[in-house]
């Protein structure tokens, strides 16, 4: 078999994994955000949302443009050349590694998810520079140990990396343990590693019931927090200027097309000392 066919195999047995009948946050993502990876009831459920409240595909650009801002300071003013992107979800443009890559071609990039859909595309992830390097691991958000494990096998824990955790910690509902997952994930990061880390917040009524209806149709939960929360997620780190802000105002471009206001998500880049 050649490694066309076996992926091509492989493909179709991973997609029939995929249940279309529930909607999945990921895919209504990339709905919002004009990708193509998504099925009817992804579509029907992205539209509800919009229904209820509209910013949300501005909100969907924006952590886009936080990602893309975020992955250059770190690889450009830091010298950054590992990224450890947990819940990178389905492939769009202004991927971490194409980011990183285009600063420092030799960055190294480690993608972790556990939907099968994803899994279908990892192929589409799995591109590289020849200097640098981009993989994928099939792991789970709690399961801090295993994901560690894993990544060991493509990343140097004895020199810095960036642990990239965009709007996941939300689809975990408990505070502490959400708190639990980023610091044993941390922990284990050498020092001058950094956290970049952005999620919902609970400050606008609309999106808190637009977030309850999704929450309702038995796809997986999404918890809006308090800003402070988030926040909270930093503690013991150094926080790059301008701390934990609204999406559009960390250290948005020099010239950017409209001028940066408020979103209803917190974002931050931090160094572990």
């Amino acid at each position: 078999m050649t490694n066309e066919e076996f992926f091509a195999a492989a493909e179709r047995e991973l997609t029939a994994e995929i249940d279309t009948s529930v909607p999945h946050s990921a895919r209504i993502w990339n709905y919002w955000l004009g990708g193509s990876d998504n099925f009817a009831v992804d579509q029907e459920a992205g539209d509800a949302y919009a229904r209820v409240f509209p910013a949300i595909t501005t909100l969907a650009r924006l952590s886009r443009e936080f990602l893309g801002r975020a992955v250059r300071y770190l690889a450009a003013e830091r010298g950054v050349r590992q990224f450890l992107d947990i819940g990178t979800g389905l492939p769009t443009e202004e991927n971490t590694h194409q980011v990183a890559q285009r600063v420092a071609a030799d960055s190294k990039i480690v993608y972790v998810d556990n939907d099968p859909l994803v899994l279908v595309h990892a192929r589409a992830l799995l591109t590289s520079r020849p200097e640098g390097a981009t993989h994928y691991i099939d792991a789970d958000l709690h399961d801090p140990p295993g994901i560690i494990e894993r990544a060991r096998a493509y990343l140097d824990f004895d020199e810095p990396i960036a642990l990239m955790l965009m709007g996941i910690l939300g689809h975990v509902s408990d505070d502490a343990e959400a708190q639990s997952i980023a610091r044993r994930l941390l922990d284990a990061l050498p020092s001058g590693s950094f956290l970049v880390l952005y999620d919902g917040t609970a400050t606008d009524q609309a999106f808190i019931e637009a977030q309850q209806g999704y929450d309702d149709t038995g796809a997986v939960p999404y918890r809006l927090r308090h800003p402070d929360t988030i926040a909270s997620f930093f503690d013991g780190l150094d926080l790059v200027d301008p701390g934990v802000v609204p999406l559009p105002l960390w250290r948005p471009d020099p010239s950017p097309a409209e001028p940066p206001g408020a979103a209803d998500a917190y974002c931050g880049v931090a160094r572990k000392p």
